[in-house]
């Protein structure tokens, strides 16, 4: 009999981070019972916080159904874009000032690529973009380039520092990728690409939330980042746009609209930009979202990224394990790194039928996803994620094998 499951006990009862899971809506404690549910797709959608509901609820009922136009000053909806972007400035690490809400991550790229490129010395009319990036960074990479006049370059983020030259104004980058977890360099990649002259833009949709990401320590000059994720701020939770103080100055928007105007209330039909990083704000804010995403902040509230980002490798480390000892070998193979420098928050499978046998690790309550052709992925958010879901997990992704 496998010594896993009575392991598994002992590291849930040590776990420090153990008591954040009644922070969220979830089924019963996972345990030996054949229906207890496993959730490992917070990589795509974070569980609920319980205390959403309720605060949406007053944001529907009293906000807008009471206050309704006055709610944009006496319920702090004008300046929530700022506000809850200070909330996250720490889960990326950086200071108060640099961070707003708002928009899609797709529009945030857009948006911080042409203003890279525009920031770039004269005659640096090429753009890197990370060749293995999420397809959507791609496709706004391809148009920034387009629009601008610039050449688009995909490279991996290895062959990045020798790409970099005297041509490069802009180089677009992922944390963490997403279809196999890696998690690339930042530090030394950011510092190469300021070694070359050109700029940094990072996007931090899987790493935020899920390790620490040193924006202001490493000096990152531009990041985005969605929050339904690893920050469990719902479907289609607004995203965010980071930008260095010391280039908020020169943050010249591709999408200037009056909710980043100087006098938005001026009505002048020429625009001059906001102080700060609000001039990355566009349109009306989606206050519902965005409001939903700041209650759903509240459970940070005395977290620790460092405590974390301990949970996470013990959590990877652990499933590694179970599946060592569950499947048969050579059954799958992990194409997630095993080195903890190199690795996320999730562990990517190869699997020959994984879009199948995901079916059927559904069916049977373990939640994952599946990657286009043959990849098995399973995330771990150490906020609600236990060490006997990582081995019930495991266990039935075993026995689904077999």
């Amino acid at each position: 009999m496998s010594e896993l499951p009575l392991l598994a006990r002992k590291l849930d009862a040590s776990d420090e981070l153990a008591p954040l899971r009644d922070r969220f809506v979830l089924g019963t404690a996972s345990d030996d019972a054949a229906d207890a549910a496993v959730y490992l797709d917070g990589n795509s959608l974070g569980a609920l916080p319980a205390n959403v509901p309720d605060r949406v609820a007053d944001v529907i009922r009293r906000q807008w159904g009471e206050l309704r136009i006055r709610s944009w000053e006496e319920s702090g909806w004008w300046t929530a874009p700022e506000r809850i972007g200070d909330r996250i400035a720490p889960l990326v690490g950086a200071a108060p000032g640099q961070v707003v809400v708002g928009d899609s991550t797709s529009v945030n790229v857009f948006k911080a690529l042409v203003a890279a490129i525009r920031m770039a010395d004269a005659g640096r009319d090429e753009l890197l973009v990370d060749a293995t990036t999420f397809p959507t960074d791609g496709y706004i990479a391809e148009s920034a380039a387009r629009l601008t006049g610039r050449t688009l370059r995909p490279v991996t983020p290895a062959e990045v520092p020798a790409a970099l030259g005297d041509r490069t104004a802009a180089v677009l980058l992922n944390h963490v990728d997403y279809r196999t977890g890696r998690l690339h360099d930042l530090p030394g990649l950011t510092a190469a690409v300021h070694a070359a002259g050109a700029l940094a833009v990072w996007d931090l949709c899987h790493s935020a939330g899920a390790l620490p990401v040193g924006l202001d320590e490493h000096g990152v000059d531009l990041a985005v980042g969605c929050t339904y994720k690893y920050l469990n701020g719902g479907p289609g939770s607004p995203a965010y746009l980071y930008v260095r103080r010391e280039l908020q100055d020169r943050f010249d928007s591709p999408l200037p609209g009056w909710n980043s105007h100087a006098e938005p209330f001026g009505m002048s039909p020429a625009y001059t930009p906001a102080p700060g990083a609000v001039r990355g704000r566009v349109g009306t804010p989606d206050i519902l979202s965005l409001l939903a995403l700041d209650a759903a902040l509240d459970v940070w509230d005395g977290v620790s990224l460092t405590a974390v980002r301990a949970k996470s490798l013990a959590l990877t480390d652990f499933f590694l394990r179970c599946v060592a000892e569950y499947t048969e070998p050579g059954r799958v193979e992990c194409v997630t790194p095993e080195r903890h420098a190199e690795r996320g928050s999730q562990i990517a499978l190869r699997c020959a039928d994984a879009g199948e046998v995901m079916k059927r690790l559904i069916a049977r309550g373990v939640v994952g996803d599946f990657r286009h052709p043959d990849i098995l992925r399973f995330g771990f958010t150490p906020l609600y994620v236990g060490f006997r879901d990582v081995e019930r997990a495991a266990r039935v992704l075993g026995e689904e094998l077999a």
